[in-house]
């Protein structure tokens, strides 16, 4: 039996599919993250939404960032386009679950994460090898 040297490594060839897929894992970290710092101090949930909308914004600046990087070329595209899916997903969640409809604060949201995702995507094709 000859065992194998190499193993090839699985690469999501897709910017927009692995900046998602990075913006996901960052955001599901980050709410791990605050909850444990909502259970471990005496932070009150009125700030909850300041801390989700960071959480939001920090988690697709590094998924625009990995699209740009992937896609090498016109980052703020790639970025932009992560951020708008991200928040189609984000907000059909909270239809579908909780019945949150669309207001002024989900558009900022939006503005938020397409902003967020745009600079990431930026800094990431400007960041190549």
């Amino acid at each position: 039996m000859n065992p194998m040297k190499t193993v090839s490594p699985i690469r999501i060839s897709s910017p927009l599919f692995s900046g998602l897929l990075y913006s996901f894992s960052m955001m599901t970290i980050g709410t791990i993250v605050t909850s444990l710092f909502l259970l471990l101090t005496s932070t009150q949930e009125s700030s909850l939404h300041t801390l989700t909308t960071i959480i939001h914004a920090v988690s697709l600046f590094i998924g625009g960032w990995v699209s740009g990087k992937r896609a090498g070329n016109r980052g703020w595209y790639h970025g932009g386009m992560v951020g708008i899916f991200y928040f189609i997903l984000i907000f059909l969640v909270g239809f579908l679950a909780f019945d949150a409809g669309l207001n002024l604060q989900s558009l900022q949201l939006l503005g938020i994460l397409f902003a967020s995702g745009a600079l990431g995507g930026i800094l990431g094709v400007n960041t190549q090898k």
